[in-house]
């Protein structure tokens, strides 16, 4: 067996609900009902929209495990024309299942893109910033559902050329690219230019001063 190197501070994390550890891991002895169990979990969690699912043969090789887990009720099959959907059963998963059975919802219509592996927003703190902590890993997260990815180079980028190491300052200036239009940085030749807004006015507050953590 190879070693694990260990988890990272980089890469993304999953949501468990304490039902499973309260209850199911002592209930579930098949190995492929678990395994189908958490790979659901996982990658219905990094889904977006209120319909999140799984097809059936997204499962891979613990497939027989599917059918053991909708039989136990942590999961829900819908089968339609376009296929067999997979979904948790949850509050959200029970709604999606009666709005595909309904036809209100066209699956097949649906695309979810597979779960990153890791996140770059984390990886540019670490190298520009400092260590993670809890409390900004969460923050970070947030900021990745509310601003576009591309934005976060520049962002750390303009940062850094003003020495201004803050996760405080960065999110000012995405805040900004969201409010005030993306477009008012398209005559910018560098990140080191035209860097004046990002010292005065509204910005100015935001400067890492020694006794500033974030």
């Amino acid at each position: 067996m190879k070693p694990f190197d260990g988890f990272n501070s980089t890469e993304t994390f999953t949501s468990m609900p304490d039902t499973l550890f309260r209850e199911l891991l002592a209930e579930i002895d098949d190995l492929d009902e678990l395994k189908a169990t958490l790979h659901a979990l996982w990658r219905i969690e990094h889904q977006e929209g209120q319909v999140r699912f799984l097809r059936v043969e997204e499962f891979g090789g613990f497939a027989d495990g599917v059918d053991k887990a909708v039989s136990r009720g942590t999961l829900l099959r819908v089968q339609t024309e376009a296929g067999t959907f997979i979904l948790l059963n949850s509050p959200r998963g029970r709604m999606a299942a009666e709005a595909i059975q309904s036809g209100r919802v066209d699956p097949s219509q649906i695309q979810h893109m597979p779960p990153v592996e890791h996140s770059n927003i984390f990886q540019l703190y670490e190298e520009n910033i400092g260590a993670l902590t809890p409390l900004i890993a969460d923050m970070l997260r947030e900021a990745e559902r509310e601003y576009p990815q591309p934005w976060f180079a520049e962002a750390f980028e303009i940062a850094v050329a003003r020495n201004a190491r803050s996760w405080k300052y960065i999110e000012a200036i995405l805040r900004r690219w969201k409010d005030k239009g993306k477009d008012e940085r398209k005559n910018r030749q560098d990140a080191g230019q035209d860097v004046g807004r990002y010292t005065d006015g509204e910005f100015a507050e935001y400067l890492k001063r020694e006794d500033d953590p974030g």
